[in-house]
């Protein structure tokens, strides 16, 4: 059997502990078993590492491969593609045979079936193309040691982004930073920068009791080499991972010293939302001219940022620019600790000490200025970053997520330096994982069938699509430079740096060359005109009449800046790359709660679909985009308007009740189009199955993606189209899209508290109608075979009718618990009320029917479909296609 990545990455490399963990980076992480038995080593890949070490006596050694690419194996591969074949030869044979055959008792809802049939296949072929050549490559740290050593590593700048300490936990948010600030890398070579959007004082406050927190925080994890990294999984994990030289008994007197100052940074934390409301209100004097309280820093002086009692200049939306170094960068030569000590009880003496820079930023804020949210914040990041450290790389990460796996920034520069497609890699996406979800992710927060499915099948095309956080960028790609193999073979770095383009800032636009040519330049942050530089880089006014928000940095006005900002790279001809690690690269929190996270996915269906009815969509990129890619991407931006049949099949069941004849069929001859409907469905079924084997998913992961899929497209997508035609075609606001706010997990009791919270939206009342429609389905087909007067057929086709409610009704099954707040506890109290509904509705059938029959003048609707069946459509498996 070929070995597994986790077997072939062992095969003649060294092994990275670096990270204190057996095979930290390895999917998989051990032996061969479990997800990876099916991957297989790419054609020619061993034998192209053996020329690269020299080993075939004739050639000169080459760089090492610092990446191994796997496939599926055949034994899999060959029957998903095959399947997929199938299917599309019996979704073609299916259409044909509908618009031969147009006969149906209701000729305008045959017409919108055909057309939704027709959609439904193409969604399913969009999405199915670009998972036919799924690719995983592993990176090895270990060689990248070998080639670089750490003064030679190139710098990489990390952005935190946040907007309010209480929807965004300030807790994570610090967390966040610590575990940056502690990662596996040169102290001297990256740099932390934490944007606060909403000018906090707490999160300035906060990031004071990080600095200090981490200057023992960061020595510990260095010593011992713990993971993760982020002090509150640290020390709630029951295991405590080390792989430090110090006796047991050192390790855990020290973690036992760090844990309880840790419990006092966590107080202190919590404090600063008391403390400096308190310090400003005992102040003597402090009102400004209109006789508002400042708001008031540590050492008296009123804050530059928003106050608790906002006051003009001094208010979300109006504030002036503050950047404040943290940390200094620090010096290029390790800086050993103390030895223990009376008042220094942990002994650093072996232990590089040094911090890396850390920076917090807050842009200005005036009103007239559509500030463009997080795209925006992380442009500027993107110009204060250069003027003060301008690495080549970039990480970001949003204020909930924290590094899980120290390796990480190493494992994601294998690709970035590879000598095989480095050079042209713009960015190196990581899954996004999550802690705190519930143990049976009601909402398909892990949402794996997109991350270990679709995004390892775009993989073996032009890459991943940006998700928003846990990425690596190429700061020149950002730029709106060309990959080398589209720029012309005379441009000059420099060339990337006209004026007018970047704005007006000289020192800033001097930055691009060396940035471009993977260096990095320390600004002097003593002199008084760098720091007015980064007041100007930071000026709202700064980005008018360039091209920030289009062709440079985040592109602006859309939702989804993410997924449009990978497009635009993907565009002009970079490609991206897919780490995926274990231990996670990242970890970061979710909304467990169903009103924040159909609100999160209309946010991203909203945007989805504005990119798709813009300049940006995929149909109308150039060549530099591939083939699979522009698919890809139009699957990815086109989805939601499948809510348009989907709302209209599950609403179906309403012809039941209402039809004036004993009989409906949507389709005839009906027998056929059932057994058309059974080999789609069938296909799919086993595709989806052969997917789950290659992809490491289980059926859990697997189901929970069909029901959130149909959550969605009953009450999220809907709005998602009203949006686009508020927006597009009647040019007016669209739907407000509600940022995710994150709650702190609380005691073990609490944990999943938010999980049993209703919060009514009307998001909510789609899907609710729905399910009422397909309970009075039910019921109402209960009354009629209570009443009589069926035939063995017509009784035959009823029960088909009723397959398709209960199928409807068993995949908004995580929606129904929802919205029973606390009762969702007990799944036995949904089944007893849906039990109850039916019969209700039953009962009232058979009393109006009784009352009706006595005086003879029983009405044409009580006959009830009995032909139910008809309403099947053929996407009524409800994944996005057939």
């Amino acid at each position: 059997m070929a070995p597994s990545p986790a077997a072939a990455g062992r095969t003649g490399r060294n092994n990275n502990n670096d990270a204190g963990l057996a095979d930290p980076l390895l999917p998989g992480g051990g032996g061969g078993g479990g997800k990876d038995k099916y991957w297989v080593p790419a054609d020619g890949e061993e034998e192209e590492e053996e020329i690269c070490r020299g080993e075939d006596g004739g050639r000169p050694p080459a760089p090492p491969l610092l990446y191994l690419t796997f496939k599926v194996s055949g034994v899999l591969l060959h029957p998903y593609r095959l399947l997929t074949l199938v299917r599309l030869i019996a979704v073609v044979l299916f259409l044909a045979w509908r618009l031969k055959h147009r006969d149906s008792d209701a000729m305008w809802l045959w017409w919108i079936s055909v057309a939704g049939d027709f959609w439904f296949g193409v969604t399913w072929l969009l999405n199915q193309a670009s998972k036919l050549n799924p690719v995983k490559r592993v990176p090895d740290p270990s060689l990248l040691r070998r080639r670089f050593d750490d003064g030679g590593l190139p710098g990489i700048d990390v952005f935190i982004n946040t907007v309010d300490p209480v929807d965004e936990p300030m807790l994570y948010t610090m967390n966040s930073v610590l575990s940056i600030l502690a990662t596996d890398y040169p102290a001297d070579r990256h740099a932390a920068y934490l944007s606060d959007d909403g000018a906090s004082l707490a999160h300035y406050e906060g990031l004071i009791e990080a600095a200090r927190f981490a200057a023992l925080w960061v020595p510990f994890c260095r010593k011992h080499r713990v993971e993760p990294r982020a002090p509150e999984s640290y020390f709630a994990a029951k295991a405590a991972p080390h792989a430090g030289p110090a006796p047991p008994e050192e390790f855990v007197g020290d973690r036992r010293l760090v844990r309880r100052e840790y419990e006092e940074f966590k107080a202190r934390l919590d404090a600063l939302f008391t403390v400096i409301p308190q310090r400003s209100e005992a102040s003597v004097g402090n009102a400004n001219t209109k006789g508002a309280k400042a708001t008031l820093m540590a050492d008296g002086t009123p804050w530059p940022g928003t106050w608790t009692e906002p006051a003009e200049n001094h208010k979300k939306g109006q504030h002036a620019g503050i950047v404040k170094v943290m940390l200094s960068h620090p010096g290029e030569e390790p800086q050993l600790g103390m030895p223990a000590s009376s008042g220094h009880p942990l002994d650093f003496s072996a232990v590089d000490v040094r911090l890396p820079m850390l920076v917090y930023i807050a842009r200005e804020k005036r009103p007239g200025y559509d500030h463009q949210k997080k795209a925006g914040a992380m442009n500027a990041q993107l110009r204060v970053s250069a003027l003060l450290s301008n690495a080549p790389f970039i990480f970001n990460f949003d204020g909930d997520h924290y590094i899980n796996n120290s390796q990480a920034f190493r494992a994601a520069l294998c690709f970035m330096l590879d000598r095989r497609h480095g050079d042209d890699t713009a960015f190196v996406q990581f899954p996004q994982r999550f802690d705190d979800v519930d143990p049976t992710d009601r909402y398909c927060n892990h949402n794996r069938v997109f991350f270990d499915a679709t995004l390892l099948g775009l993989n073996g095309v032009q890459g991943p699509s940006y998700v928003g956080t846990g990425c690596m960028f190429r700061r020149v790609a950002l730029y709106g430079a060309d990959p080398p193999r589209w720029r012309p073979e005379d441009d000059d770095a420099k060339a990337l740096g006209c004026p007018g383009r970047y704005g007006n800032s000289m020192p800033f636009i001097n930055t691009i060359p060396a940035a471009a040519s993977q260096e990095r330049s320390i600004a002097s942050l003593d002199e008084t005109a760098a720091m007015a530089e980064l007041e100007e880089v930071m000026a709202c006014a700064y980005e008018d009449g360039t091209e920030w928000g289009d062709g440079v940095g985040w592109v602006y006005d859309i939702a989804t800046e993410d997924v449009v900002t990978g497009f635009r790279l993907h565009r002009k001809g970079w490609r991206s790359m897919y780490c995926d690690m274990e231990p996670d690269a990242f970890r970061g929190t979710a909304p467990i709660n169903l009103t924040e996270r159909l609100y999160q996915i209309l946010r991203w269906s909203g945007g989805s679909l504005e990119m798709f009815f813009s300049r940006n969509c995929p149909l109308l990129a150039g060549r530099r985009l591939r083939p699979m890619q522009r698919v890809a991407y139009t699957n990815m931006t086109a989805y939601p308007v499948s809510a348009l049949f989907m709302v209209v099949y599950d609403l179906l069941p309403v012809i039941w009740l209402s039809h004036h004849h004993g009989e409906f069929h949507i389709q005839k001859p009906f027998p056929t189009y059932v057994a058309y409907l059974v080999a789609v469905i069938a296909t799919i079924e086993v595709i989806g199955l052969v997917e789950i084997r290659w992809a490491g998913l289980t059926l859990l992961d697997w189901w929970r993606n069909e029901q959130f899929y149909m959550i969605g497209a009953t009450g999220v997508y809907p709005a998602a189209v009203l949006h686009i035609v508020l927006k597009r075609v009647l040019g007016l606001k669209g739907v407000r899209f509600k940022l995710t706010a994150k709650q702190l997990a609380g005691g073990a009791r609490e944990r999943f508290a938010e999980l049993y919270d209703v919060h009514w939206s009307p998001l909510l009342a789609p899907t609710v109608v729905v399910m009422a429609v397909n309970v009075a389905a039910i019921g109402a087909a209960a009354g009629k075979a209570v009443v009589g007067g069926w035939t063995a057929a017509q009784l035959a086709g009823a029960s088909a009718g009723l397959v398709f409610n209960v199928w409807v009704l068993v995949l908004l099954y995580p929606f129904a618990l929802g919205i029973m707040g606390k009762w969702g506890k007990r799944p036995c109290a949904l089944f007893a009320l849906l039990v109850a509904a039916c019969a209700a509705v039953a009962a009232g059938f058979v009393a109006v029917h009784a009352v009706l029959a006595a005086g003879s003048a029983a009405p044409s609707w009580l006959g009830w479909s009995r032909g139910a069946t008809a309403i099947l459509p053929s996407s009524w498996r409800l994944k996005r296609g057939f």
